[in-house]
């Protein structure tokens, strides 16, 4: 009889044991809970004006190299005053990309151009290559003057046709021009309205131009396909 009892008594303990051993895993075991970390909100801006500084201190370079020296190298309108020719296509991508914004936010837009490196003839017709363009972007409360973001060096740049492929984009009226200018309005809306604003490509240049996000204007409404 007393055997029978050690026995039951063993039995009992071990069971206990095991409950305990769950017990501790289960105290343990790592929670699955939801990441503290919260996405920054996307900004709430309408732009209530907009300043474009090309320096006339940049460098124009006229020569019809494969890739001349400058600062800015541009073909795309007849010869003229570059550093105005320049300033022209953001403030057109500016506005195309921050004028239909409808944001909570009043905001002032400012940029810097430091970079505008183009493809001259020689190279459009030919190999093709990179519209290098880099700018600095600040955007500013309208109210009070803050600086809500920049000033933020950014390199927007694209990949420029050449050859057979420049000529047939010219045929369908997608000039040198006309790509960038809606390029510079897609970084333009992109830091508007994205929370880390413009990505560009690890790798340096985006190779087509996106269409803006829609809202509700006729250039919204441009595709892919329309661009590039």
């Amino acid at each position: 009889m007393s055997l029978m009892r050690v026995v039951a008594a063993m039995v009992l303990g071990l069971g206990v044991s095991a409950c305990a051993s769950v017990d501790t895993a289960s105290r343990n075991a790592p929670f699955d809970v939801a990441s503290t970390e919260i996405a920054a909100p996307a900004p709430s801006y309408q732009m209530a004006g907009f300043e474009v500084t090309v320096p006339r201190s940049l460098r124009v370079s006229e020569a019809n190299t494969y890739y001349p020296g400058g600062d800015i190298v541009w073909r795309g309108d007849a010869y003229g005053d570059r550093y105005e020719q320049v300033k022209a296509m953001f403030e057109e991508g500016v506005r195309l990309g921050g004028g239909p914004l409808v944001g909570a936010r009043p905001v002032h837009v400012q940029i810097e151009v430091s970079r505008f490196h183009a493809l001259t003839e020689k190279t459009r017709y030919s190999v093709g290559g990179v519209h290098a363009i880099e700018f600095t972007m600040t955007i500013v409360d309208a109210q009070s003057g803050a600086v809500l973001r920049g000033p933020k060096p950014i390199k927007a740049s694209l990949t420029g046709y050449g050859g057979q492929k420049a000529l047939a984009a010219e045929a369908r009226g997608l000039t040198q021009k006309y790509r960038i200018t809606h390029h510079l309005a897609y970084v333009v809306r992109e830091e508007l309205t994205k929370a880390q604003g413009f990505v560009g490509p690890s790798r340096g240049a985006s190779k087509t131009v996106q269409p803006l996000a829609p809202i509700g204007t006729e250039a919204s409404a441009l595709t892919t396909a329309e661009l590039n």
